[in-house]
């Protein structure tokens, strides 16, 4: 039996408590993102733990080069659509850029939105040190918050793009540090986003935490892909991603199929109409 369908056997409800006995059991936790309804409910009935509700739906949604312009009101939104498909997953909002930066209030109004009006049952946000302020105060709300450290594409104009993090003794100091002070601010989980597998390993056995990779190698109390890539629907991705399925294709195809029946006159049919 995987691991997925023996936890899914054993746990009804993924909850902050039920994750933390997953990582003292060394059990492998599994996330990734929706957007939609649809989407959440086959995901959640596949024993998916973890459905991250992510800015990137400003990439593979709405088509933008960066997620820095999704808004706070978009991903309230699409939590709710997601909520409505869940029966078993913990589903987190993610805090977009701008919803949590410019003060812990600020920060803990705008978490409150996630989970009062889109259902959510925790928030995400980017950042270690200068991050956990605002973690600590959402903490404190009765919030679960998941931290986001490594790369952390909020931050690509300052990175300078999307480019691995934690090389040389001075990156990798760093997120440790970043980690760390996610964990001690109170988040009950944290993302390492490209950085090297020895050093996300490293900080896997460290933290009390679970850490969830993507980009981090296989050492991770979890991993999350990005439901586009997953499912072979982006145009690129990055290298670290392993295409499950090509739909993208399969969906070509069908629009190609649907387009010369209708063109022939053989769509609809008899079976296809009203009589």
């Amino acid at each position: 039996m995987s691991t997925v369908t023996a936890s899914a056997s054993r746990e009804h409800r993924i909850t902050v408590r039920s994750l933390a006995r997953r990582k003292k059991r060394g059990e492998k936790i599994t996330m990734l993102t929706a957007y939609d309804f649809t989407f959440a409910r086959i995901f959640d009935a596949a024993g998916i733990d973890l459905l991250l509700v992510g800015d990137s739906l400003g990439n593979v949604v709405q088509g933008r080069d960066t997620t820095l312009p999704v808004t706070l009101d978009e991903v309230v939104y699409h939590t709710r659509l997601v909520t409505r498909g869940v029966e078993r997953a913990l589903v987190i909002g993610d805090m977009p850029f701008g919803s949590y930066q410019v003060s812990p209030e600020d920060a803990v109004r705008s978490a409150i939105r996630l989970v009062k009006e889109g259902g959510a049952h925790a928030v995400k946000l980017e950042g270690g040190c200068n991050a956990a302020a605002a973690i600590d105060r959402i903490v404190s709300a009765q919030i679960p918050v998941m931290g986001h450290v490594g790369l952390t594409p909020q931050s690509v104009h300052k990175m300078g793009g999307l480019r691995v993090q934690g090389r040389g003794a001075r990156g990798r100091a760093r997120v440790i540090e970043e980690a760390r002070a996610v964990q001690e601010a109170g988040a009950f989980a944290v993302v390492l986003e490209g950085i090297p597998a020895p050093l996300a390993a490293e900080i896997t056995a460290d933290l009390c935490i679970p850490t969830i990779g993507i980009g981090a190698g296989v050492e991770c109390d979890g991993q999350v892909l990005v439901m586009h890539d997953l499912l072979g629907l982006s145009e690129w991705s990055p290298s670290f991603v392993k295409h499950y399925a090509n739909l993208g294709a399969l969906a070509s195809q069908a629009a190609r199929h649907f387009a010369e029946e209708v063109e022939n006159g053989k769509f609809p049919d008899e079976q296809h109409s009203y009589r």
